[in-house]
């Protein structure tokens, strides 16, 4: 008996990883302040939980449909609708587990053995793994630090060829927070069409941007490119509902009914509960985002500045999300205690063990230059975190 080996050849979230050590380390009475995972640190919104309440009460708790309740669909079409301007129907409409798991649906439900999906890098550690376990090729195309790390057409277009089937945006971008300008997305709205390949536009992050950037999604900008397009999101971090699961992907009917056939075999119906909270979330009053958006504002700030004033370190300014994406070599090649730092897995080791901070090495979303640091705790932890990180690169030799 053995291992699969397409079950060998998945390597771990590194960001789960990350947060699971903090959180032993914490057990065992070490004081480690965790920049690792990307979850809002603010609760679930009181008329969501409601909702939830409600329906257990209800005796809302046997299974539903496989690809989501009516009700949850209408809400998505509306949000979709008053949001980024797109009309769908309840039948290109599918609710999953969380945006994870649309996101696999739609690599399975799409991709032949050897078909290549074009991915910007820094990217999200789940992307190439996702692919690879369906038979796809990760195509990476590295987006520059000096141009804000934005996608555009010119970074692509080499990288096309006939084999290519899937070119996946995500913006705001997790790691970098970066944002594809209009022009941007226009470009490469022209591109796909060009060539015939569907456009993956994971949107999660559309909620949370600053400074004067406003979220576009690609699939507005024509009738051809919406055709193209497949748009993934998930309620995890406008609402923080990041343990409720739910995710919901929007594309023609051919793609969603293939997509509900594949979920049926898999996990059913997403949960009942949690379907009737995101029909509150969707719904329901949207203060909250807005005012989780302006303290992430504050947050984001304050860390850009801090890193920045860390001699050998320098960090973007993001426009989106919550993370920054720090440039680190300059740490590189410096040591402590008879060890030598070589690249960003060292670094956040370093970090770990002296600072007791935990964040992500860079070499895990494809930059070894970089790490990530998720601001999604409170400001408190931020000003000790960097007081720390400051600390720790003083004492490097």
């Amino acid at each position: 008996m053995s291992i699969s080996q397409r079950a060998r050849n998945l390597v771990p979230s590194a960001t789960v990883v990350i947060a699971a050590t903090a959180r032993r380390l914490r057990a065992q009475g070490i004081d480690v302040i965790g920049f690792g995972q990307g979850e809002p640190d603010f609760d679930t919104p009181e008329h969501i939980k409601e909702a939830a309440i409600q329906a257990i009460r209800e005796g809302f708790t046997n299974y539903t449909a496989s690809g989501g309740i009516d009700e949850l669909k209408d809400a998505v079409t509306t949000k979709l609708k008053r949001d980024n301007d797109l009309v769908y129907t309840r039948d290109q409409i599918l609710i999953s587990c969380g945006g994870k798991h649309s996101l696999f649906n739609v690599f399975q439900a799409l991709l032949e053995p050897g078909d290549e999906v074009i991915i910007p890098a820094p990217y999200w550690v789940s992307f190439p793994e996702q692919v690879k376990v369906c038979g796809g090729k990760p195509v990476f195309v590295q987006t520059h630090e000096r141009e804000g790390f934005r996608l555009h057409r010119e970074l692509v277009e080499p990288l096309v060829t006939p084999r290519t089937k899937i070119l996946l945006l995500n913006s705001p971008c997790n790691p970098t927070g970066a944002a594809v300008s209009l022009a941007g997305l226009e470009s490469l709205a022209d591109l796909a069409t060009e060539w015939g390949f569907w456009l993956l536009s994971d949107e999660t992050y559309e909620a949370l941007v600053y400074d004067e950037h406003q979220h576009l999604s690609i699939a507005s900008l024509s009738d051809r490119v919406y055709a193209q397009t497949i748009v993934v999101n998930s309620l995890s971090k406008a609402y923080s509902m990041t343990g409720w699961r739910v995710g919901y992907t929007a594309a023609s009917k051919e793609i969603i009914r293939a997509m509900d056939g594949l979920q049926s075999q898999e996990t059913s119906n997403p949960t009942s509960i949690a379907q009737r909270a995101a029909v509150a979330a969707l719904t329901g009053p949207q203060v909250t985002v807005q005012r989780m958006r302006e303290e992430f504002d504050r947050r984001r700030r304050y860390i850009v500045e801090r890193l920045n004033a860390m001699p050998g370190i320098r960090c973007i300014k993001p426009q989106g999300a919550f993370y920054v994406f720090p440039n680190v070599s300059g740490m590189y090649g410096r040591h402590y205690a008879g060890t030598i730092i070589r690249n960003s897995s060292d670094f956040t080791t370093y970090l770990l063990e002296v600072a007791r901070i935990a964040v992500v090495p860079g070499i895990e979303f494809g930059n070894d230059e970089h790490v990530r640091i998720s601001y999604a705790t409170s400001l408190e932890n931020i000003k000790e975190g960097m007081d720390r990180m400051a600390e720790a690169v003083k004492g490097l030799g």
